[in-house]
């Protein structure tokens, strides 16, 4: 297989690594998820070759699970919460030598989200004035737009990438809390009377950013199986050192403590495993699974505040083209096992009453990924 084939499955790694990668939903996977800064254009990076990589990609989540159970009824009954996110990544590479290399992945995000319960209804009243109940008020909108967290990374190829067809490379890296992460929109039908708009924090799963320093840990795989066949494999981890960031749920109770009632800054995980096809004139195929989450507990920075912990199971099929210097990559990961797993107030809360409670959350039926990949100022092509 020629290294541009190698090249290209490796830049298509990029467009699984941040959602923004969030295609849990209302389960806030934010930027670096799966493949951190490593985004898997490094491989047969020269020393003094830089590779700019821009991914775009795009997710609806309105499918709502408690565990691995879908309430079906919400859809039904138009009370889902519908999340948009798209975002637009910039990632550059840098070889220091020719098995070293920097990353650094600046996101950029738009999402909007509508709901009925956020907004509060309005009050009814009959003929005479009274008030009689009320009703479920119209969908209105919350949205977020700028700078997502920025990730920074250095890896290293376990093996010489000029003798070696399959090779093996990990990278540490930072998250740096670069992101917005107390954006305030306006929340309509509020107040005793339901007839107030007031300004407040928007939800966590649209937050720009989490507020944490986090730390990276990205491990990726190339394996020649055959002459047009690469296995691909990836695992990212994204340990987040702090425990809650300041922003107050809108609904929290006001004597609550930062435990029950602050925004979670949350660890992240992802894995992935596919294979790669190339097949003429500069075409490439890829079919793999991937999953990718947000852990109930963190490893380091503590686990409490307010999260939605959970993860999803996705096919991903994929289509790419790439030239000497040059690749665009599809891809469409299609989720078959959401599961909103128990958080750790849940856990508390099931210990004090006796009972399993376990919160709800959103989840996408399909991501849309394109990456634009370009390689420059090296003395080799890709060809080789």
């Amino acid at each position: 297989m020629t290294t541009r084939y190698i090249f290209f499955c490796l830049v298509s790694i990029l467009t699984l690594a941040s959602s923004e990668l969030r295609s849990q939903g209302c389960v806030a996977v934010r930027g670096g998820t799966m493949c951190g800064t490593n985004t898997g254009n490094t491989f047969n990076l020269r020393a003094g070759e830089f590779n700019i990589v821009t991914g775009a990609r795009f997710f609806r989540s309105f499918r709502h699970f408690r565990g691995d159970h879908e309430e079906a009824f919400r859809v039904e009954q138009g009370t889902e919460v519908i999340n948009n996110a798209g975002s637009i990544d910039l990632a550059l590479s840098y070889g220091l030598t020719d098995r070293i290399f920097v990353n650094a992945v600046v996101p950029l995000n738009y999402n909007d989200r509508t709901s009925l319960y956020e907004h509060g209804g309005n009050p009814r009243f009959d003929s005479t004035g009274a008030l009689i109940g009320t009703w479920a008020g119209d969908r209105r909108m919350t949205s977020s737009a700028g700078l997502g967290d920025v990730r920074i990374s250095v890896g290293y190829w376990l093996f010489d990438p000029s003798t070696s067809e399959s090779n093996y490379s990990v990278a540490l890296g930072v998250k740096l809390p670069t992101g917005k992460y107390d954006v305030v929109d306006d929340f309509f039908n509020q107040g005793p009377q339901r007839d107030q708009t007031v300004a407040g924090f928007v939800d966590q799963s649209i937050q720009l950013g989490d507020g944490g320093f986090g730390l990276t840990l990205d491990a990726q795989g190339i394996h020649t199986l055959a002459t047009d066949f690469v296995l691909m494999s990836n695992v990212f981890y994204m340990s987040n050192l702090t425990n809650t960031n300041g922003v107050r749920l809108r609904t929290a109770n006001p004597a609550g403590t930062a435990d029950s009632s602050e925004y979670s800054s949350a660890d992240q995980f992802g894995v992935r495993l596919g294979v790669m096809y190339g097949m003429f004139n500069g075409w490439t195929a890829y079919i793999g699974a991937r999953a990718e989450g947000v852990p109930s507990s963190d490893l380091i920075g503590g686990s409490a505040g307010f999260r939605r912990p959970g993860y999803a199971v996705s096919v991903e099929p994929g289509i790419g083209y790439s030239t000497a210097a040059l690749s665009v990559f599809l891809s469409t990961p299609i989720a078959a096992y959401r599961n909103r797993t128990q958080s750790h107030i849940d856990k508390l809360r099931t210990q004090i009453r006796g009972v399993e409670v376990i919160g709800d959350a959103a989840f996408a039926d399909i991501l849309f990924n394109l990456s634009v990949s370009y390689r420059f100022g090296g003395s080799h092509s890709m060809t080789e």
